[in-house]
């Protein structure tokens, strides 16, 4: 063929390119792989967080006042409205000074009203006006007395109770505990029980009607009756000489004007508690 008879030819080599210029060093930098385990390094500005307004402060108050509103005081929570209202709790807490800042006892001195617990001695109460048609559970306080102290004070369980159609509703007898309280660090306090108190009983009408009726006169004998069940207190001091009275650990996690958080330590249990109108 005559492609095959030509004879070869021999071209010139072409020159050998000269090799591009290295880049510099700093830009060499963003042209290396980057490790895919490694994400993007976070700004300096956003590595440290932003300080909480005081709007932060009181949404997240509001999110635990709300998650616990419709549980019965903790009765009728469900363990997934536990494991949210403890979120809630945990996440109001951070807002506190943390363990560096004492007790503010100026702060605490007041009167505190139950919203939520989980403490068992507490939920036993509500369980037996559940189960217990006539008997009522009514709100829950707890009056600390420390003003102006550094070391501790005088606490106050007060529970309002009553009996359908003996006592006034909700509000008809008053059960308080009193105790003394240490604070042992800046934010645990040591409660040491010291008495039982049943008073300020509040007949109802019905029961006023049996014992003085309206329509006759009332005699010197019904009006005592009316007198000591008026002024009734029934006390029982708790321990004495020979043992020594039961107390209990507290922990205050979080405390401002309005909001009050406890844990009981070693008992288990948690408080949720908001400031009340001051007890007569």
């Amino acid at each position: 063929m005559a492609l095959a008879a030509a004879p070869s030819r021999r071209f010139p080599a072409a020159p050998p390119r000269p090799a591009p210029p290295s880049p510099p060093l700093q830009r060499r930098a963003h042209l290396r792989p980057q490790n895919p385990r490694r994400g993007p390094r976070p700004l300096l500005a956003a590595a440290t967080a932003a300080p909480l307004t005081a709007a932060d402060t009181e949404g997240r108050k509001h999110e635990l006042l709300r998650a616990v509103q419709e549980t019965g005081r903790g009765l009728g929570a469900s363990p997934d409205q536990r494991a949210a209202i403890e979120e809630a709790i945990v996440c109001v807490e951070e807002l506190g000074a943390g363990e560096g800042t004492p007790l503010d006892l100026a702060a605490l001195d007041g009167t505190w009203r139950l919203c939520y617990t989980s403490a068992s001695d507490v939920l036993v109460l509500f369980e037996a006006a559940e189960r217990l048609p006539l008997l009522q559970v009514g709100q829950i306080y707890q009056k600390f007395e420390c003003k102006g102290r550094l070391d501790g004070g005088i606490v106050r369980n007060v529970v309002r109770w009553s009996i359908e159609n003996l006592l006034e509703e909700q509000e008809g007898a008053t059960l308080m505990v009193s105790a003394k309280f240490d604070v042992l660090s800046k934010r645990n306090i040591f409660l040491q029980f010291e008495e039982v108190a049943v008073e300020n009983i509040k007949i109802s009408e019905q029961l006023q009607a049996l014992i003085a009726p309206a329509i006759l006169p009332r005699s010197f004998f019904s009006l005592q009756i009316l007198q000591f069940l008026k002024t009734f207190r029934a006390q029982v001091p708790v321990g004495g000489p020979e043992r020594r009275s039961p107390g209990g650990l507290y922990y205050l996690s979080y405390l401002d004007r309005d909001m009050l958080l406890g844990r009981s330590v070693g008992g288990g249990g948690v408080f949720v508690f908001t400031r009340a109108q001051p007890l007569l």
